[in-house]
């Protein structure tokens, strides 16, 4: 049995009941690469293997390596760090991420599945519930913001389950949800995304304004040109509404 390093972000699962739901909401395992990302004593992986031998695992913490390798020796385990990790490999083409995410580096995930966007078909994993909340919140909501404009421009988000703290190792002081993203088939992305995504970041900067205070040190544009949303605040536009904008203000 591991011992949880906190600076690790570490909660081990331990219901083998949430386990095995949370691989079944994976879609599908055919001939598609599966990343599972900092697995710790292996609750999920044992299900994993069971559905696909396309499994690649990687750990940080150099004793939960171990473990794993000890407790699955037929399984390809990485000793690395996720967030650093190249991505770009011949042999990972297109990948579906799983994992019971530490609650530390969850949004930084998030942005690395954005970076990859193209490649990354699905991922289910295991967010503290106010993330979770966040990425899949619409538009009229306070918690609206920058990863839901983000992450719905290219994902279909969904909340599937909560898991109460009782089922983790330590106890966390937080609830946790399972949320799945799927890639969308027919994304209308028609824009350059840095500029999509700092367009979105301003607007979200200071969120009580309106968009035409918002936008106005942005860049040189016409501001009759977002007439139609210059006197709305950003947590009232759609996603199609933010690539409109983007379009708009770096076309003329």
């Amino acid at each position: 049995m591991l011992k949880p390093k906190k600076k690790l972000g570490q909660n081990f699962l331990i219901n083998k009941e949430i386990a095995i739901r949370i691989v079944n909401c994976i879609s599908s395992f055919k001939q598609i690469n599966t990343i599972e990302v900092g697995p710790g004593e292996g609750a999920l992986t044992k299900y994993l293997l069971a559905k696909t031998k396309l499994l690649k695992i990687i750990e940080i913490d150099k004793e939960a390596v171990e473990h794993l390798k000890s407790r699955f020796p037929e399984a390809n385990i990485v000793h690395k760090d996720f967030l650093t990790y190249e991505l770009n490999s011949k042999n990972l083409f297109k990948f579906i991420i799983v994992g019971n995410f530490p609650y530390n580096i969850s949004t930084q995930i998030l942005f690395k599945v954005l970076e990859n966007r193209n490649r990354v078909t699905e991922l289910v994993g295991m967010f503290q519930k106010e993330v979770a909340e966040r990425i899949c919140s619409l538009p009229n909501s306070k918690k609206y913001g920058i990863p839901s404009v983000l992450l719905q421009a290219f994902y279909n988000c969904e909340e599937l389950f909560d898991v109460e703290p009782k089922n983790f190792r330590p106890i966390p002081k937080v609830n946790s949800t399972v949320i799945k993203l799927s890639r969308k088939q027919n994304c209308n992305f028609d824009c350059d995304y840095k500029k999509f995504m700092f367009v979105v970041k301003s607007s979200f900067l200071h969120r009580r304004k309106k968009m035409k205070n918002s936008l106005k040190n942005l860049t040189n544009f016409d501001q009759s040109s977002i007439k139609n949303f210059a006197n709305k605040r950003a947590e009232e536009l759609t996603v199609n509404n933010f690539i409109q904008i983007t379009k708009v203000i770096y076309t003329q």
